[in-house]
């Protein structure tokens, strides 16, 4: 797609969508929203910015592959996970940091489980759409 419009909107929507969808996160360990929520927000705005402004400038912004992403948020998740048998209790039991930190509130392994979904989503999103979309750029 060759807009001008939609290539000079999606790069101001891309930064708003990813701040946006940290938010998410961030407010998710106590209320709704969360790691799915956000991960999906800012695979969206990864999507959004390839319609734009073609596939491969989109992957160049990711910095990483999308593999490499999914694999990191399933490591994440899982040290988040394997954090309460360290300390003795069951497996994804919550720990949280005595000291709330100003906008944040108390770090624990919710939110960096949460964390690793958001990573895990936006990863395979990104890998999905990105591999259906140059598959059909091939084809044309």
């Amino acid at each position: 797609m060759n807009s001008v419009i939609l290539a000079t909107v999606s790069r101001l929507l891309t930064g708003v969508l990813l701040v946006f969808s940290v938010f998410l996160l961030l407010r998710g360990h106590n209320l709704p929203g969360g790691g799915f929520s956000g991960g999906l927000v800012a695979a969206s705005a990864f999507v959004l910015f390839a319609f734009a402004n073609g596939f491969p400038a989109a992957r160049s912004m990711l910095f990483f592959t999308p593999h490499v992403i999914i694999g990191c948020g399933l490591v994440v998740a899982i040290v988040a996970g394997l954090a309460g048998n360290l300390a003795g209790l069951p497996f994804l039991t919550g720990l949280w940091d005595k000291t709330p930190l100003p906008v944040i509130g108390k770090l624990g392994t919710p939110l960096l489980f949460d964390l690793g979904v958001y990573f895990a989503v936006l990863g395979v999103t990104t890998l999905i759409v990105f591999s259906l979309g140059e598959d059909g750029e091939e084809e044309e």
